[in-house]
């Protein structure tokens, strides 16, 4: 094959090893402020916050230092997080010059997230009508804190994730719903400092999705030892049956 020929079949290759790498996730836009929930049929859930030191100063009125030469103190993360029994788990990272936090805050009930300070701008409510479960986020007004020049270009983007354990009825969600049951919400970062009102709805059955599995693997398998039953007897010959009789009358037949 021709020199040039084979650059133009490694060149295709290489474009469509990017294109399916973007197609599953992994080129995704990055967010400046992120909230991942984790709901439970229980009403307990697992809240992870991921969000610029910048971010969470200017949206939640945060006391740290957004330059990240700064040092930053975990405690006072974890500080921030405080109030309920559950400890805050805090990371940190880097991104595009920036300093970045990442809190993992487990809770009894949903409802309870809303006594952290940081998640204090929403309403959480988890109902249960018949035999549906309702879950309602409503987002409200920001700190909107000034934190000065921190190379933020306009395009950054806030986004708020939920994962549901249940066959989803109803949802609002900005697209369609994802594998493993997870819906987003987006907003670009100015609109949330400009307290553009956010709802997140979702209802979903009151039975897990594993239980349901679960319930329909063990009727299947029922279903198909019953069968596999049903041909035995169909198939067996007709005198099969009185040979399993008394065993003397089957020595005295033997004799």
């Amino acid at each position: 094959m021709p020199s040039a020929a084979r650059r133009a079949v490694w060149l295709f290759l290489l474009l469509a090893v990017a294109a399916t790498a973007a197609c599953n996730g992994v080129l995704r836009q990055e967010h400046e402020y992120e909230e991942e929930l984790y709901l439970a049929l229980d009403g307990s859930a697992t809240v992870y916050v991921n969000s610029s030191v910048a971010a969470l100063v200017a949206l939640r009125g945060a006391d740290l230092p957004v330059d990240p030469r700064a040092r930053l103190d975990r405690e006072r993360v974890r500080d921030l997080f405080g109030g309920l029994e559950s400890d805050a788990v805090v990371t940190v990272s880097r991104r595009d010059g920036r300093r970045f936090v990442h809190v993992r805050v487990d809770v009894d009930h949903v409802r309870d997230l809303a006594q952290l300070t940081p998640l204090a701008w929403s309403t959480y409510r988890l109902d249960r009508r018949d035999d549906v479960l309702q879950f309602r986020q409503a987002i409200g007004a920001p700190a909107t804190k000034d934190v000065g020049g921190v190379g933020w270009t306009g395009a950054e983007m806030v986004r708020f994730k939920l994962h549901l354990p249940s066959e989803i009825l109803y949802e609002n969600a900005d697209g369609d719903v994802q594998r493993g049951n997870i819906l987003e919400w987006e907003q670009p970062l100015s609109a949330r400092l400009a307290g553009e009102p956010l709802l997140l709805e979702a209802h979903m059955a009151t039975e897990s999705i594993l239980q349901q599995t679960l319930l329909l693997f063990g009727s299947m398998i029922l279903a198909a030892a019953a069968a596999f039953a049903i041909i035995i007897w169909w198939v067996a010959p007709p005198g099969r049956a009185g040979a399993s009789g008394d065993p003397e009358e089957r020595l005295q037949c033997a004799a």
